[in-house]
């Protein structure tokens, strides 16, 4: 198991090491200002929070913001080491596949509890994955996007998830052991275990509150009290309270917490979605950090005292194109047409970070399974048009969508991203009709869930060194998102996905980006290079390339 762990993650530990030379140059910042802070253990720190959470129990949700409020109260099995994507224990001391990759057996920590006092144990480790797997409902199910990419079914699929399971059954030979019985071998393990969609949480908590009812409507879903209010896990923090109408979120330190104790009394995640409002908070003192800083600002940052934590690249930005709305779309020629109007090269250069690059693919350069044999799309305004005419598309007219109220880790400016483009757009003869939704306030249910627009920006952050994570989560299954149906390209990414650890592995996955990229379901525009940034008396936080900082270590003073 050990071998296999360093073939998997040879190529992810420069990441690591990028990480901590950036935390130890940033660290040599000194403060040009007072900041009123705590001492090195104990005291209050302040994050503002690039948006809302969704809301607190993982399970039903793929978004960012909530998951770096949940990873401090959550654990998973298996997590990432600090800076890296290497994996390390969690609440799973060990775990060992079987031969054929259908069974995993995990040994888990004891005199572990819950925040809410009950025991964690084997029954409660199956509790959650008997939980994901009977989930029942389109609206429940279609919330539970990495479930569904990542076990492929449901026991009854009544969402857009129509796979066969890949879960089977899970068994607690004793309190300290829980076996997971798959129907097949999956490439995304043990990897996927880190994902925060997959943390344990109390089954008492979670029975009692009613945590799986999921009412309303397709597109405006209203999920239980549990998930804003009693969501009970076993890190070092555990919930205070969510005042939605002042914009916080108050995390208490567990002092029970059997591992990861956090030095921090107490951690508050105030809501600032304005990126210049968060840095002016920093500057006044009324937070101690937030992320993704503008590039343009780095340097006055740093001139400032400020910790400017550069992340090294394991994220994606891409326009997303639906084929179903636009009968156009569907043709290649005008999906190609848009990939060589845009000029990529040039956004990057103007838009981005320091660290950033051109995407060619839609897996990042460091993740196995990168292949520079791909087909690409320079930017070529003339072949553009030609292509369009081609097509007889020269009065393409396109709804673009993209999000307000939030900064994303691949995109800083929503809006001076969707204005580089348009205008990229304009110039090849393509008409914009442009359509702005608050992040959380509809833009991913008409995205990803009904599907209302042409084209649109998302993108995606790494949640573990796979291929699989970005293309298969992307293009393994119909999805509303990208609306085609391309029964070759699913089985090929089923095959790479399935293919052993290894160098096979990472060849299926080569040749499955080639057939991404010819297909071109959608077009890759940067692999963005973002930040995080602290005050100068803020001690201990190691930056991720996956965004998955724990604020544990964290002290301030």
């Amino acid at each position: 198991m050990q071998q296999w762990r360093l073939t998997r993650t040879r190529r992810i530990a420069l990441i690591g090491l990028a990480g901590a030379v950036a935390v130890s140059l940033s660290a040599c910042a000194t403060s040009k200002r007072d900041e009123a802070a705590g001492g090195g253990s104990g005291g209050t720190m302040i994050f503002g929070n690039a948006g809302n959470p969704k809301m607190l129990d993982p399970t039903f949700t793929d978004e960012g913001e909530t998951y770096r409020i949940t990873r401090q109260m959550l654990d998973t099995l298996i997590q990432n080491k600090p800076g890296t994507a290497d994996l390390e224990p969690s609440l799973a001391e060990k775990w060992e596949p079987s031969n054929d990759g259908k069974t995993w057996t995990f040994t888990l920590k004891k005199g572990v509890k819950f925040h809410d006092g009950t025991p964690f144990n084997a029954k409660a480790v199956c509790f959650n994955f008997d939980r994901w797997y009977n989930m029942k409902g389109d609206l429940a199910q279609n919330a539970m996007i990495y479930y569904g990419d990542v076990f492929e079914g449901f026991a009854k699929n009544e969402g857009t998830a129509t796979g066969d399971p890949v879960y089977k059954s899970c068994e607690a030979k004793d309190d300290s052991t829980a076996v997971l019985n798959l129907n097949k071998a999956k490439g995304a393990f043990p990897a996927a275990f880190t994902l925060p969609a997959f943390a344990i949480q109390s089954p008492d908590a979670i029975t009692k509150h009613n945590g799986n009812q999921v009412t309303g409507s397709s597109g405006a879903p209203v999920f239980s009290e549990y998930t804003s209010k009693f969501v009970s896990g076993t890190g070092p923090f555990k919930l205070e309270s969510w005042d939605q109408a002042k914009g916080e979120v108050t995390l208490v330190k567990a002092t029970d917490s059997p591992s990861q104790q956090a030095k921090l009394d107490k951690l508050i995640f105030k809501i600032i979605p304005d990126e210049n409002a968060r840095k002016q908070a920093l500057k006044a003192g009324d937070v101690q950090g937030y992320d993704f800083p503008a590039p343009a600002d780095y340097g006055l940052l740093r001139n400032d005292g400020e910790q400017v934590l550069i992340r090294p690249s394991f994220n994606l930005l891409y326009l997303g194109i639906n084929q179903s709305g636009n009968p156009k779309l569907k043709d290649p020629k005008v999906r190609q047409a848009l990939a060589y109007g845009i000029n990529r090269e040039q956004f990057v250069k103007t838009k981005l970070a320091e660290g950033s690059e051109v995407a060619t693919e839609f897996v990042p350069k460091v993740i196995s399974g990168y292949t520079d044999d791909v087909k690409k799309y320079p930017y070529d305004k003339e072949q553009a048009k030609k292509l369009l005419q081609e097509a007889g598309a020269t009065d393409l007219t396109l709804k673009f969508y993209y999000p307000t109220e939030v900064t994303r880790p691949y995109m800083p400016n929503p809006a001076d991203t969707f204005t580089a483009i348009s205008e990229d757009l304009k110039a090849i003869g393509v008409k914009v009709e442009p359509v702005a939704k608050p992040w959380n306030g509809g833009y991913k249910e008409d995205v990803q869930q009904l599907g209302k627009q042409d084209i649109h920006l998302l993108g995606w952050t790494g949640d573990y060194n796979d291929a699989g994570n970005f293309i298969g989560t992307f293009f393994g299954r119909k999805k509303k998102e990208f609306g085609f149906d391309n029964a070759e390209l699913f089985k090929t990414l089923a095959d790479a996905d399935a293919a052993p650890a290894g160098d096979a592995h990472a060849k299926a996955y080569q040749q499955a980006n080639k057939a991404v990229m010819d297909y071109l379901p959608a077009i890759p525009i940067a692999y963005p290079a973002p930040a995080i940034v602290v005050g100068p008396k803020v001690k201990g936080l190691v930056a991720s390339p996956l965004t998955d900082e724990r604020f544990n270590t964290v002290s301030v003073g």
